[in-house]
């Protein structure tokens, strides 16, 4: 089932699947809301960083972005023509095994590999490297370096502790960043703009909602699967956050994510505010929860209809 999301005098609800209706008109007021549950099966196949869309992608600009007394860069790509374009800021993960990749591919090769998707819809696209990964690397110490030092000098609470620290100042702080500097980018249309995100990421966008009203859509990959179950203090906030946030969400995981819960958690309170939103979850990607989680970089066949199909109803008109 899909529905557009947004407060509207009409719209059409089509089903699909196992149980099939008529297309439906209906006259409201409210809010609609729309969870889509996947059936379960395997994805046949996967986009890998080996086997990536086969689009070209022209080379990056790449632009400094200052947070604060940081001079942080990013990955910046427009599609061709005179603009002015809706745009997206893509917000990554909190990082793999080093500063430099990500779901099993560089920083530079999962940029590319999203910018050519977005661009092929009309999108400019803008992937900024937060303090301490990829090209900002040389800004402040990784992320995940310094919560593996908290964790073996102070346990894993204080671990927990630091890593919602610094999801609500230091990284929320480099993601509005770049949010204004897309904002007043040439040829960039600063009253369409969505965030799109990953992981750790998605949590940052899910605070930067209250922050802009002028978002007209955020979407986001796998957020808080690593850590929603584990603190209370991320929970309440992100749950709080998204009460004060006026654009739609679409909230993603795949079935095997390391948990979906974050997902499930933030729909129902939208659903129960009575908010656009659009929870998918996609049925189990690969042979483990890595695979699952990163689902944004593996199967990008598998979201790109629907994705495109929320961010054109809330972000292109």
């Amino acid at each position: 089932m899909f529905l557009r999301a947004g407060h509207a005098d009409n719209a059409d609800i089509s089903y699909d699947g196992p149980t099939h209706r008529n297309s439906t008109h209906m006259k409201t007021r409210l809010f609609f809301v729309c969870t889509l549950l996947v059936a379960k099966a395997t994805v046949a196949q996967l986009s890998s960083p080996a086997n990536p869309p086969n689009l070209q992608v022209a080379a990056p600009q790449i632009v400094e972005v200052r947070s604060g007394a940081l001079h942080l860069k990013a990955y910046f790509w427009k599609p061709t023509g005179p603009g002015p374009f809706p745009a997206v800021l893509f917000n990554h993960g909190s990082g793999a095994a080093d500063a430099q990749h990500t779901a099993g591919q560089t920083m530079a090769e999962g940029a590319a590999n999203l910018a050519s998707v977005f661009l092929k819809h009309g999108y400019a696209f803008f992937y900024l490297c937060r303090r301490g990964q990829g090209l900002s690397a040389d800004q402040a110490p990784f992320m995940q370096d310094l919560l593996q030092r908290e964790e073996s000098a102070n346990g894993k609470e204080a671990r927990q502790n630091l890593h919602f620290k610094l999801l609500t100042t230091d990284h929320l702080d480099d993601a509005l960043a770049g949010l204004h500097f897309l904002k007043t980018a040439p040829g960039i249309d600063p009253k369409r703009i969505a965030i799109v995100a990953h992981s750790f990421g998605g949590v940052i966008t899910l605070l930067s909602g209250e922050r802009d009203a002028a978002l007209r859509a955020e979407v986001t990959f796998g957020a808080g699967a690593n850590s929603w179950k584990v603190s209370d203090e991320l929970r309440r906030r992100v749950l709080d956050a998204v009460g004060k946030t006026s654009a739609p969400i679409m909230l993603i995981h795949a079935a095997n994510d390391y948990d979906t819960t974050p997902g499930t958690a933030i729909a129902a309170e939208l659903e129960r505010l009575r908010k656009p939103h659009l929870l998918k979850i996609y049925p189990p990607l690969g042979k483990s929860s890595d695979d699952g989680h990163n689902f944004l970089y593996l199967a990008i066949s598998e979201w790109e209809p629907d994705v495109f199909q929320f961010l054109d109803a809330n972000v292109s008109p």
